[in-house]
């Protein structure tokens, strides 16, 4: 997800400059991109921004532990939008997941809706937070942990397709960068939510 958004961004003219943070250094180069090799336990100062997205995530089983789930999808999300909210960032795009509550008894979705109450409480202009379904798409080209046995609740998905609500159906990762792109710039000050069924027709 994250390689998507830092594309749309490289390939929009109206973006000057564009830092990506990251625990080790992509294999890619572009002229306006600049890579920050981080520990998100301890962010250094981050250089001036307007707007920041966010698409950290991953999983109970790849983290070991449910604290160090809670360590990436909560701590590291929030350690970032706090610096970027101290380096001038007014706008902020963030990836959630649909069923994100911080009263969810389903651990997941509790500590993605933690996170998504701690960034409302921060103070944004403009606050996009995206709630996709299961992303389907590559997940290793994509940087990204997989899922055990979510290959085949993609492939039931697609052919339950028109019995499935649209909020439930699999997502390409595509929609949803665009969708959390388009929405940063275009939305009003406050706070944005777009639901998986929305951002399908993005």
């Amino acid at each position: 997800m994250g390689r998507e958004i830092l594309a749309g961004l490289l390939a929009d003219n109206t973006v000057a400059a564009v830092h990506n943070l990251g625990r080790r250094t992509l294999p890619l180069q572009h002229p306006k991109l600049t890579q920050h090799t981080v520990d998100f336990k301890a962010l250094p100062t981050l250089p001036r921004v307007s707007e920041a997205f966010i698409a950290l995530g991953t999983t109970i089983k790849v983290a070991g532990s449910q604290d160090a789930f809670r360590a990436v999808d909560h701590d590291a999300v929030t350690a970032v939008a706090r610096a970027a909210k101290a380096s001038g960032a007014t706008k902020l795009g963030i990836v959630s997941a649909m069923g994100a509550d911080a009263r969810s008894r389903i651990f997941y979705n509790q500590v993605k809706g933690e996170a998504e109450d701690a960034l409302r409480g921060m103070g944004f202009g403009t606050l996009v937070i995206a709630r996709p379904s299961f992303l389907a798409g590559n997940r290793e080209s994509l940087g990204q942990p997989v899922r055990s046995g979510e290959g085949l609740a993609l492939a039931l998905s697609q052919w339950l397709k028109p019995l499935i609500p649209a909020n439930y159906r699999s997502i390409d990762v595509r929609k949803v960068a665009a969708a959390l792109l388009q929405g940063v710039v275009a939305s009003q000050a406050g706070v944005r939510v777009i639901l998986s069924g929305e951002l399908q027709h993005f």
